[in-house]
């Protein structure tokens, strides 16, 4: 399994192409498990997915004033 946490991000803010991302996915070997993070994801990299999940929050402690706690949010 390869993880590429909030590729999509930096693909949006160009610290690398979405043509580079799309040649990773392209040649990543059949066995290996590749998931991708990050929001806006480029519509040829959601094209190019298996699976396609958007996150958000609907109801979250810090609403109650739990601040981040060490070792989990910060």
């Amino acid at each position: 399994m390869i993880i590429l946490d909030e590729a999509n991000i930096a693909t949006y803010y160009n610290l690398f192409s979405v043509d580079e991302l799309l040649d990773f996915i392209r040649a990543k070997p059949e066995e290996v498990e590749l998931v991708i993070t990050g929001r806006m994801a480029d519509l040829r990299i959601i094209g190019e997915a298996d699976l396609v999940t958007e996150m958000k929050e609907i109801k979250h402690y810090y609403q109650k004033g739990v601040q981040a706690r060490d070792g989990i949010e910060k």
